[in-house]
């Protein structure tokens, strides 16, 4: 390719900068992309919140950027997280499934994902959902931080409705669902709004979740 003569200055096209994004965002176009349209806006699709929970379990002592590569591959693996599909896995999907290099082959979090499927659709015996389950643990707005920069998000690993929505699942049987794990769930799955203040997408979050009729779900 040819280069130009001229630099972006001198032809009048200055490089554009980039947003403001959240401090853990890093350079990478996959985790940009997560941040700016799904990170933090209000998920109601009761797929989407399985998928997201076992993905959140296969993360813990891993990074998300380590799940996030591998999402469409654990999609592949396990019938992109269709509760009734993955509940009806047996010793040969375990077996499939430890052998897949694509996904993290862990055989605890692998019977974890089918266990917390079984889970769920006892859960569905008495919840219309699965969102009308897990958006009655929004925490109110009184509760959440009146600015959320870096060091509050550093220093924010639970809240006290991670907390409850953990017991809660775990004595439903739900196992990898500690509340640090559920509060990351609950951060991406926009029941709570941590995109920094002055992060181009937190106006975006918020305007969605208000315009959420929790009365639908």
């Amino acid at each position: 390719m040819t280069k130009p003569n001229t630099s972006p200055s001198e032809s009048g096209c200055e490089p554009q900068s980039e947003p403001a994004r959240c401090f853990w965002v890093d350079g990478s176009q996959i985790y940009r992309d997560y941040h700016d349209h799904e990170w933090g806006f209000p998920v109601t699709d009761d797929r989407r919140l399985f998928e997201k929970i076992c993905l959140e379990g296969f993360q813990s002592g891993l990074s998300w950027i380590t799940i996030l590569k591998k999402r469409e591959n654990f999609r592949a693996g396990f019938a992109n997280f269709d509760l009734g599909q993955v509940a009806r896995f047996g010793d040969a999907d375990i077996a499939r499934l430890l052998a897949d290099a694509g996904i993290v082959r862990h055989r605890g979090k692998i019977e974890a994902a089918i266990h917390n499927a079984r889970c769920a659709e006892k859960l569905l015996e008495s919840e219309r959902s699965l969102a009308a389950y897990f958006w009655k643990f929004e925490p109110p707005p009184h509760a959440r931080p009146q600015r959320v920069t870096r060091e509050t998000l550093r220093a924010m690993t639970q809240c006290p409705e991670s907390v409850a929505l953990s017991k809660d699942l775990k004595q439903r049987g739900w196992k990898f669902v500690g509340p640090t794990t559920i509060y990351a769930f609950m951060q991406a799955m926009g029941l709570v709004n941590d995109h920094e203040e002055d992060c181009f997408v937190r106006a975006a979050a918020l305007a969605s979740r208000k315009a959420l009729d929790l009365n639908k779900l």
